[in-house]
């Protein structure tokens, strides 16, 4: 895996970038680091940032609570967490509750138990086409807990 910092300019631009696309505002930062851990996918670190670049999705790293907490939310019942944990995406029947959020954003899968955030994705419908569906695709997942850049991801400190 190869590492690097990246310029101010540089790190001005992706910041700039990623919250156009979440909707977040970030702070100034120094030392932003881009780990190149395959072809197609990058894992950028920065001062309480861990951001997993996949072509060109930007999604907030699994381990960074915090950050996921500002995104929309699907709760899943226990059934839907294996095959969530294996890259399945989620289907209708699997909900318990959500948040509000619009078509292709990014939505964070929450498990009922533990509460515990299992899995992130692009939501390929809105909140209020999902009140309506009894089955269907809800959310195409992009990153999941044991997935490779999660592994990948542990061996990263900043």
């Amino acid at each position: 895996m190869k590492s690097n910092l990246i310029s101010k300019s540089e790190t001005s631009a992706l910041l700039k970038t990623v919250s156009e696309k979440w909707g977040i505002k970030f702070p100034k930062m120094k030392n932003v680091k881009v780990h190149q851990i395959l072809n197609d996918a990058q894992i950028i670190t920065g001062d309480g940032l861990k951001i997993l670049k996949v072509d060109e999705d930007y999604l907030p790293f699994l381990s960074e609570i915090k950050m996921l907490e500002k995104f929309p939310t699907i709760t899943v019942d226990m059934g839907a967490v294996k095959f969530m944990c294996k890259g399945a995406n989620l289907m209708r029947p699997g909900i318990k509750k959500f948040t509000e959020f619009e078509k292709d954003k990014i939505v964070c899968i929450i498990e009922e138990s533990q509460h515990k955030f299992l899995a992130v994705g692009k939501s390929l419908v809105s909140s209020s086409e999902l009140e309506t569906m009894k089955k269907g695709e809800i959310i195409r997942n992009m990153h999941y807990i044991s997935d490779r850049f999660w592994e990948t991801g542990k061996t990263i400190y900043d």
